[in-house]
Protein backbone atom coordinates (compact mmCIF):
# COMPACT_ATOMS: atom_id res chain seq x y z
CA UNK A 1 0.00 0.00 0.00
CA UNK A 2 1.17 3.51 -0.82
CA UNK A 3 0.45 6.95 0.60
CA UNK A 4 -2.80 8.42 -0.80
CA UNK A 5 -2.75 10.97 -3.59
CA UNK A 6 -5.15 13.83 -4.15
CA UNK A 7 -5.65 13.33 -7.89
CA UNK A 8 -9.02 11.85 -8.88
CA UNK A 9 -9.15 8.20 -9.94
CA UNK A 10 -9.75 7.69 -13.69
CA UNK A 11 -12.98 6.05 -14.82
CA UNK A 12 -12.71 2.40 -15.85
CA UNK A 13 -15.36 0.01 -17.13
CA UNK A 14 -14.20 -3.43 -18.29
CA UNK A 15 -17.78 -4.73 -18.21
CA UNK A 16 -18.88 -4.30 -21.82
CA UNK A 17 -19.65 -7.11 -24.31
CA UNK A 18 -16.77 -6.01 -26.54
CA UNK A 19 -14.22 -6.13 -23.75
CA UNK A 20 -15.67 -9.33 -22.25
CA UNK A 21 -14.92 -11.12 -25.52
CA UNK A 22 -11.20 -10.37 -25.16
CA UNK A 23 -10.47 -8.49 -21.94
CA UNK A 24 -6.72 -9.03 -21.47
CA UNK A 25 -5.59 -5.89 -23.31
CA UNK A 26 -8.05 -3.75 -21.34
CA UNK A 27 -6.83 -5.29 -18.10
CA UNK A 28 -3.25 -4.33 -19.02
CA UNK A 29 -4.31 -0.77 -19.84
CA UNK A 30 -6.13 -0.43 -16.51
CA UNK A 31 -3.17 -1.75 -14.53
CA UNK A 32 -0.80 0.63 -16.30
CA UNK A 33 -2.94 3.76 -16.18
CA UNK A 34 -5.24 3.40 -13.18
CA UNK A 35 -4.60 0.36 -10.96
CA UNK A 36 -7.32 1.74 -8.71
CA UNK A 37 -9.95 3.47 -10.83
CA UNK A 38 -13.65 4.18 -10.51
CA UNK A 39 -16.66 2.85 -12.36
CA UNK A 40 -18.53 5.40 -14.49
CA UNK A 41 -21.77 6.87 -13.10
CA UNK A 42 -21.70 4.98 -9.79
CA UNK A 43 -18.11 6.04 -9.03
CA UNK A 44 -17.22 2.91 -7.05
CA UNK A 45 -13.58 1.75 -6.87
CA UNK A 46 -12.07 -0.90 -9.16
CA UNK A 47 -8.83 -2.62 -8.06
CA UNK A 48 -6.71 -4.19 -10.82
CA UNK A 49 -3.19 -5.13 -9.65
CA UNK A 50 -2.45 -8.68 -8.52
CA UNK A 51 -0.77 -7.62 -5.27
CA UNK A 52 -3.69 -5.38 -4.31
CA UNK A 53 -6.42 -7.87 -5.24
CA UNK A 54 -4.74 -10.69 -3.32
CA UNK A 55 -4.12 -8.43 -0.31
CA UNK A 56 -7.78 -7.44 -0.24
CA UNK A 57 -8.97 -11.04 -0.49
CA UNK A 58 -6.72 -12.07 2.37
CA UNK A 59 -8.00 -9.34 4.68
CA UNK A 60 -11.75 -9.88 5.15
CA UNK A 61 -11.60 -7.72 8.27
CA UNK A 62 -11.00 -4.78 5.89
CA UNK A 63 -12.63 -5.97 2.66
CA UNK A 64 -15.71 -7.83 3.78
CA UNK A 65 -17.90 -10.34 1.96
CA UNK A 66 -20.86 -9.42 4.17
CA UNK A 67 -22.60 -7.20 1.66
CA UNK A 68 -25.91 -8.85 0.73
CA UNK A 69 -27.83 -5.56 0.74
CA UNK A 70 -25.20 -3.78 -1.37
CA UNK A 71 -25.03 -6.27 -4.26
CA UNK A 72 -28.82 -6.87 -4.53
CA UNK A 73 -28.83 -10.46 -5.81
CA UNK A 74 -32.41 -11.14 -4.83
CA UNK A 75 -31.47 -12.55 -1.44
CA UNK A 76 -33.27 -11.82 1.80
CA UNK A 77 -30.20 -12.72 3.86
CA UNK A 78 -26.50 -13.24 3.10
CA UNK A 79 -25.64 -16.32 1.04
CA UNK A 80 -23.70 -18.91 3.04
CA UNK A 81 -20.72 -19.22 3.16
CA UNK A 82 -19.87 -16.64 0.47
CA UNK A 83 -21.40 -13.60 2.14
CA UNK A 84 -20.31 -14.23 5.72
CA UNK A 85 -16.80 -13.64 7.07
CA UNK A 86 -14.62 -15.55 9.54
CA UNK A 87 -15.00 -16.76 12.21
CA UNK A 88 -18.65 -17.50 11.39
CA UNK A 89 -17.75 -18.45 7.81
CA UNK A 90 -15.12 -20.92 9.04
CA UNK A 91 -17.76 -22.88 10.97
CA UNK A 92 -19.82 -23.38 7.83
CA UNK A 93 -16.78 -24.35 5.74
CA UNK A 94 -15.99 -27.14 8.21
CA UNK A 95 -19.25 -28.91 7.42
CA UNK A 96 -19.35 -28.04 3.70
CA UNK A 97 -15.75 -28.67 2.59
CA UNK A 98 -15.94 -32.47 3.05
CA UNK A 99 -18.87 -32.63 0.64
CA UNK A 100 -16.63 -31.19 -2.10
CA UNK A 101 -13.35 -32.91 -1.22
CA UNK A 102 -10.93 -34.01 -3.93
CA UNK A 103 -11.59 -37.66 -2.99
CA UNK A 104 -15.35 -37.33 -3.31
CA UNK A 105 -15.08 -35.50 -6.62
CA UNK A 106 -12.84 -38.28 -7.95
CA UNK A 107 -15.64 -40.73 -7.17
CA UNK A 108 -17.94 -38.73 -9.47
CA UNK A 109 -15.49 -38.78 -12.39
CA UNK A 110 -16.75 -42.00 -14.09
CA UNK A 111 -20.28 -40.59 -14.18
CA UNK A 112 -19.11 -37.26 -15.63
CA UNK A 113 -17.02 -39.07 -18.24
CA UNK A 114 -19.91 -41.32 -19.25
CA UNK A 115 -22.19 -38.31 -19.63
CA UNK A 116 -19.59 -36.52 -21.76
CA UNK A 117 -19.51 -39.54 -24.05
CA UNK A 118 -23.31 -39.52 -24.36
CA UNK A 119 -23.39 -35.83 -25.22
CA UNK A 120 -20.71 -36.22 -27.88
CA UNK A 121 -22.44 -39.30 -29.32
CA UNK A 122 -25.54 -37.16 -29.88
CA UNK A 123 -23.74 -34.52 -31.99
CA UNK A 124 -20.59 -35.99 -33.50
CA UNK A 125 -22.15 -37.13 -36.78
CA UNK A 126 -23.69 -33.70 -37.42
CA UNK A 127 -20.28 -32.09 -37.88
CA UNK A 128 -21.37 -29.00 -35.99
CA UNK A 129 -23.03 -27.78 -32.80
CA UNK A 130 -23.68 -24.76 -30.65
CA UNK A 131 -21.24 -25.73 -27.92
CA UNK A 132 -22.83 -23.93 -24.98
CA UNK A 133 -26.22 -25.62 -25.24
CA UNK A 134 -24.96 -28.95 -26.57
CA UNK A 135 -22.12 -29.59 -24.11
CA UNK A 136 -20.97 -26.76 -21.82
CA UNK A 137 -24.34 -26.41 -20.07
CA UNK A 138 -25.55 -30.02 -19.71
CA UNK A 139 -22.27 -31.64 -18.67
CA UNK A 140 -21.44 -29.74 -15.45
CA UNK A 141 -25.07 -28.95 -14.66
CA UNK A 142 -26.04 -32.62 -14.70
CA UNK A 143 -23.18 -33.45 -12.34
CA UNK A 144 -24.20 -30.67 -9.97
CA UNK A 145 -27.87 -31.69 -9.96
CA UNK A 146 -26.89 -35.27 -9.19
CA UNK A 147 -24.64 -34.19 -6.33
CA UNK A 148 -27.33 -31.98 -4.83
CA UNK A 149 -30.14 -34.46 -5.41
CA UNK A 150 -32.12 -32.15 -7.68
CA UNK A 151 -34.28 -33.60 -10.49
CA UNK A 152 -32.47 -33.65 -13.85
CA UNK A 153 -35.73 -33.01 -15.71
CA UNK A 154 -36.03 -29.60 -14.02
CA UNK A 155 -32.70 -28.29 -15.34
CA UNK A 156 -34.54 -25.75 -17.49
CA UNK A 157 -36.23 -24.29 -14.41
CA UNK A 158 -32.96 -24.10 -12.49
CA UNK A 159 -31.21 -22.37 -15.38
CA UNK A 160 -34.06 -19.87 -15.61
CA UNK A 161 -33.77 -19.12 -11.89
CA UNK A 162 -29.98 -18.85 -12.04
CA UNK A 163 -30.06 -16.51 -15.05
CA UNK A 164 -32.79 -14.44 -13.40
CA UNK A 165 -30.28 -13.58 -10.67
CA UNK A 166 -27.02 -13.38 -12.65
CA UNK A 167 -28.37 -12.04 -15.96
CA UNK A 168 -31.88 -10.61 -15.48
CA UNK A 169 -33.64 -9.86 -18.80
CA UNK A 170 -33.59 -6.07 -18.44
CA UNK A 171 -31.43 -3.34 -19.91
CA UNK A 172 -28.08 -3.05 -18.06
CA UNK A 173 -28.82 0.57 -17.17
CA UNK A 174 -32.20 -0.35 -15.65
CA UNK A 175 -30.85 -0.87 -12.14
CA UNK A 176 -34.24 -0.77 -10.44
CA UNK A 177 -35.73 -3.15 -12.99
CA UNK A 178 -32.89 -5.58 -12.44
CA UNK A 179 -33.23 -5.35 -8.69
CA UNK A 180 -36.96 -6.08 -8.83
CA UNK A 181 -36.52 -9.01 -11.23
CA UNK A 182 -33.87 -10.49 -8.94
CA UNK A 183 -36.10 -10.02 -5.91
CA UNK A 184 -38.95 -11.97 -7.51
CA UNK A 185 -36.59 -14.67 -8.79
CA UNK A 186 -34.97 -14.92 -5.36
CA UNK A 187 -38.36 -15.53 -3.79
CA UNK A 188 -38.97 -18.36 -6.27
CA UNK A 189 -35.62 -19.93 -5.31
CA UNK A 190 -36.46 -19.79 -1.61
CA UNK A 191 -39.91 -21.28 -2.25
CA UNK A 192 -38.49 -24.15 -4.29
CA UNK A 193 -35.94 -25.14 -1.67
CA UNK A 194 -38.46 -24.71 1.16
CA UNK A 195 -40.44 -27.55 -0.39
CA UNK A 196 -37.33 -29.64 -0.98
CA UNK A 197 -36.23 -29.29 2.65
CA UNK A 198 -39.61 -30.65 3.78
CA UNK A 199 -39.31 -33.54 1.33
CA UNK A 200 -35.78 -34.49 2.47
CA UNK A 201 -36.75 -34.28 6.14
CA UNK A 202 -39.48 -36.83 5.42
CA UNK A 203 -37.54 -38.94 2.91
CA UNK A 204 -33.76 -38.54 3.18
CA UNK A 205 -31.48 -39.71 0.37
CA UNK A 206 -27.76 -39.94 -0.31
CA UNK A 207 -27.29 -36.38 -1.55
CA UNK A 208 -26.18 -32.96 -0.34
CA UNK A 209 -29.73 -31.78 0.33
CA UNK A 210 -30.24 -34.65 2.77
CA UNK A 211 -26.85 -33.94 4.32
CA UNK A 212 -27.77 -30.30 4.90
CA UNK A 213 -30.97 -31.11 6.79
CA UNK A 214 -28.97 -33.39 9.12
CA UNK A 215 -25.70 -31.41 9.40
CA UNK A 216 -24.76 -29.98 12.78
CA UNK A 217 -22.58 -27.11 13.98
CA UNK A 218 -21.59 -27.34 17.64
CA UNK A 219 -24.25 -29.97 18.24
CA UNK A 220 -27.09 -28.02 16.64
CA UNK A 221 -28.63 -28.73 13.24
CA UNK A 222 -28.70 -25.97 10.66
CA UNK A 223 -31.75 -23.72 10.75
CA UNK A 224 -34.12 -23.68 7.81
CA UNK A 225 -32.87 -20.21 6.88
CA UNK A 226 -29.26 -21.36 6.95
CA UNK A 227 -30.05 -24.26 4.61
CA UNK A 228 -31.90 -21.92 2.24
CA UNK A 229 -29.00 -19.48 2.20
CA UNK A 230 -26.56 -22.29 1.36
CA UNK A 231 -28.82 -23.62 -1.41
CA UNK A 232 -29.22 -20.16 -2.92
CA UNK A 233 -25.45 -19.89 -3.33
CA UNK A 234 -25.06 -23.47 -4.58
CA UNK A 235 -27.67 -22.92 -7.30
CA UNK A 236 -25.83 -19.87 -8.66
CA UNK A 237 -22.33 -21.30 -8.41
CA UNK A 238 -23.10 -24.86 -9.45
CA UNK A 239 -24.94 -23.98 -12.65
CA UNK A 240 -22.84 -21.16 -14.05
CA UNK A 241 -19.12 -20.91 -13.49
CA UNK A 242 -17.97 -24.30 -14.85
CA UNK A 243 -20.16 -23.84 -17.92
CA UNK A 244 -18.61 -20.40 -18.41
CA UNK A 245 -15.06 -21.70 -17.96
CA UNK A 246 -15.57 -24.61 -20.35
CA UNK A 247 -17.02 -22.36 -23.04
CA UNK A 248 -14.23 -19.79 -22.74
CA UNK A 249 -11.60 -22.55 -22.85
CA UNK A 250 -13.00 -24.23 -25.96
CA UNK A 251 -13.50 -20.87 -27.70
CA UNK A 252 -9.82 -20.14 -27.10
CA UNK A 253 -8.76 -23.55 -28.42
CA UNK A 254 -11.02 -23.22 -31.47
CA UNK A 255 -9.32 -19.93 -32.34
CA UNK A 256 -5.78 -21.16 -31.53
CA UNK A 257 -5.38 -24.44 -33.45
CA UNK A 258 -1.67 -24.80 -32.66
CA UNK A 259 -2.50 -24.89 -28.95
CA UNK A 260 -5.37 -27.31 -29.54
CA UNK A 261 -3.10 -29.67 -31.49
CA UNK A 262 -0.73 -29.82 -28.51
CA UNK A 263 -3.54 -31.21 -26.36
CA UNK A 264 -4.63 -33.67 -29.01
CA UNK A 265 -1.07 -34.94 -29.42
CA UNK A 266 -0.46 -35.25 -25.67
CA UNK A 267 -3.47 -35.51 -23.36
CA UNK A 268 -1.19 -35.34 -20.31
CA UNK A 269 -0.98 -31.59 -20.98
CA UNK A 270 -4.70 -31.15 -20.35
CA UNK A 271 -4.50 -30.60 -16.55
CA UNK A 272 -1.92 -27.85 -17.15
CA UNK A 273 -4.12 -26.42 -19.89
CA UNK A 274 -7.09 -26.31 -17.49
CA UNK A 275 -5.06 -24.22 -15.03
CA UNK A 276 -3.60 -21.92 -17.67
CA UNK A 277 -6.97 -21.30 -19.32
CA UNK A 278 -8.47 -20.57 -15.91
CA UNK A 279 -5.74 -17.96 -15.52
CA UNK A 280 -5.92 -16.49 -19.01
CA UNK A 281 -9.68 -16.54 -19.56
CA UNK A 282 -10.82 -16.08 -15.90
CA UNK A 283 -14.57 -16.27 -16.55
CA UNK A 284 -15.41 -14.69 -13.17
CA UNK A 285 -13.94 -11.33 -14.17
CA UNK A 286 -14.42 -9.67 -10.80
CA UNK A 287 -15.83 -10.07 -7.32
CA UNK A 288 -17.16 -7.38 -4.97
CA UNK A 289 -16.08 -6.58 -1.43
CA UNK A 290 -17.29 -3.99 1.09
CA UNK A 291 -14.66 -1.68 2.59
CA UNK A 292 -15.04 -1.71 6.37
CA UNK A 293 -12.57 1.13 6.89
CA UNK A 294 -10.69 3.77 4.94
CA UNK A 295 -7.74 2.17 3.16
CA UNK A 296 -5.18 3.18 0.54
CA UNK A 297 -4.24 0.95 -2.41
CA UNK A 298 -1.90 1.94 -5.26
CA UNK A 299 -1.81 5.45 -3.81
CA UNK A 300 -5.58 5.90 -4.02
CA UNK A 301 -7.99 6.16 -1.12
CA UNK A 302 -10.91 3.77 -0.76
CA UNK A 303 -13.47 5.02 1.72
CA UNK A 304 -15.26 3.06 4.41
CA UNK A 305 -18.63 1.79 3.16
CA UNK A 306 -17.69 1.70 -0.52
CA UNK A 307 -18.44 -1.40 -2.58
CA UNK A 308 -15.13 -2.34 -4.19
CA UNK A 309 -14.72 -4.35 -7.41
CA UNK A 310 -11.66 -6.64 -7.35
CA UNK A 311 -10.64 -7.45 -10.93
CA UNK A 312 -9.70 -11.13 -10.70
CA UNK A 313 -9.12 -11.36 -14.46
CA UNK A 314 -6.67 -8.48 -14.37
CA UNK A 315 -4.81 -9.93 -11.39
CA UNK A 316 -4.42 -13.22 -13.27
CA UNK A 317 -2.74 -11.52 -16.23
CA UNK A 318 -0.52 -9.15 -14.23
CA UNK A 319 3.04 -9.16 -15.55
CA UNK A 320 4.45 -8.57 -12.05
CA UNK A 321 2.91 -11.83 -10.79
CA UNK A 322 3.25 -14.17 -13.79
CA UNK A 323 6.36 -14.46 -16.01
CA UNK A 324 5.36 -13.90 -19.63
CA UNK A 325 1.83 -13.23 -18.41
CA UNK A 326 0.50 -12.66 -21.95
CA UNK A 327 1.87 -15.96 -23.21
CA UNK A 328 -0.62 -18.84 -22.82
CA UNK A 329 1.69 -21.62 -21.62
CA UNK A 330 0.17 -25.02 -20.84
CA UNK A 331 3.49 -26.02 -19.22
CA UNK A 332 3.56 -23.04 -16.87
CA UNK A 333 5.10 -24.01 -13.56
CA UNK A 334 3.70 -22.96 -10.20
CA UNK A 335 0.56 -21.50 -11.77
CA UNK A 336 -0.77 -19.59 -8.77
CA UNK A 337 -3.76 -18.06 -10.51
CA UNK A 338 -6.66 -16.83 -8.39
CA UNK A 339 -9.56 -17.81 -10.67
CA UNK A 340 -11.00 -19.64 -7.64
CA UNK A 341 -10.18 -16.75 -5.35
CA UNK A 342 -7.70 -16.80 -2.49
CA UNK A 343 -7.93 -16.54 1.28
CA UNK A 344 -10.82 -17.72 3.46
CA UNK A 345 -13.41 -17.40 0.67
CA UNK A 346 -11.54 -19.57 -1.84
CA UNK A 347 -14.07 -21.42 -4.03
CA UNK A 348 -15.74 -24.33 -2.26
CA UNK A 349 -16.25 -26.22 -5.53
CA UNK A 350 -12.75 -25.92 -7.02
CA UNK A 351 -12.06 -29.69 -6.93
CA UNK A 352 -15.36 -30.39 -8.70
CA UNK A 353 -14.68 -27.71 -11.30
CA UNK A 354 -11.16 -28.95 -12.06
CA UNK A 355 -12.36 -32.53 -12.47
CA UNK A 356 -15.23 -31.54 -14.76
CA UNK A 357 -13.03 -29.30 -16.91
CA UNK A 358 -10.30 -31.93 -17.26
CA UNK A 359 -12.73 -34.71 -18.17
CA UNK A 360 -14.59 -32.46 -20.63
CA UNK A 361 -11.41 -31.48 -22.49
CA UNK A 362 -10.11 -35.05 -22.49
CA UNK A 363 -13.27 -36.57 -23.94
CA UNK A 364 -13.97 -33.74 -26.40
CA UNK A 365 -10.48 -33.81 -27.89
CA UNK A 366 -10.37 -37.59 -28.00
CA UNK A 367 -13.53 -37.66 -30.13
CA UNK A 368 -13.49 -34.28 -31.89
CA UNK A 369 -9.83 -33.27 -32.25
CA UNK A 370 -10.15 -30.81 -35.16
CA UNK A 371 -12.78 -28.09 -34.83
CA UNK A 372 -13.17 -24.37 -35.46
CA UNK A 373 -15.59 -21.48 -35.15
CA UNK A 374 -18.23 -21.82 -37.85
CA UNK A 375 -17.27 -19.59 -40.81
CA UNK A 376 -19.15 -16.30 -40.81
CA UNK A 377 -20.14 -16.68 -37.16
CA UNK A 378 -18.81 -15.02 -34.02
CA UNK A 379 -18.97 -16.14 -30.38
CA UNK A 380 -21.16 -14.04 -28.09
CA UNK A 381 -19.87 -13.37 -24.57
CA UNK A 382 -21.67 -12.11 -21.50
CA UNK A 383 -20.15 -9.61 -19.07
CA UNK A 384 -19.27 -10.07 -15.41
CA UNK A 385 -19.20 -13.84 -15.66
CA UNK A 386 -17.84 -14.46 -19.16
CA UNK A 387 -20.07 -17.23 -20.43
CA UNK A 388 -19.93 -17.81 -24.20
CA UNK A 389 -23.69 -17.84 -24.71
CA UNK A 390 -23.27 -18.58 -28.41
CA UNK A 391 -20.33 -20.69 -29.60
CA UNK A 392 -20.98 -22.28 -33.04
CA UNK A 393 -18.40 -24.97 -33.84
CA UNK A 394 -17.81 -27.10 -36.93
CA UNK A 395 -15.61 -30.15 -37.47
Amino acid sequence: MNAPTSSPEPEVNPFTPEIAACPQAEYARIRAQCPVGRMPVVGLPVVARHEDVVWALRHPEIFSSEMAAEVALGTERPMIPQQVDPPRQTRYRKILDPQFSRKRMAELEPHVRAHATELIDAIIDRGECEFDSAFAIPLPCSAFLGLMGLPQEELGLFLELKDGIIRPPVEPIDLEGGKEYRRKTGRRIYDYFEGLIDERLAHPRDDIMSYLVRAEIDGETLSREEILDICFLFLLGGLDTVTATLGCSVAYLAENPEQRRRLVADATKIPGAVEELLRWETPVMAIPRLALQDVTLAGKEIRKGELVTLLIGSANTDETAFPDAHCVDFDREANRHIAFGVGPHRCLGSHLARMELRVALEEWHRRIPDYAIKPGEKPVYTVGIREVRYLPLVW
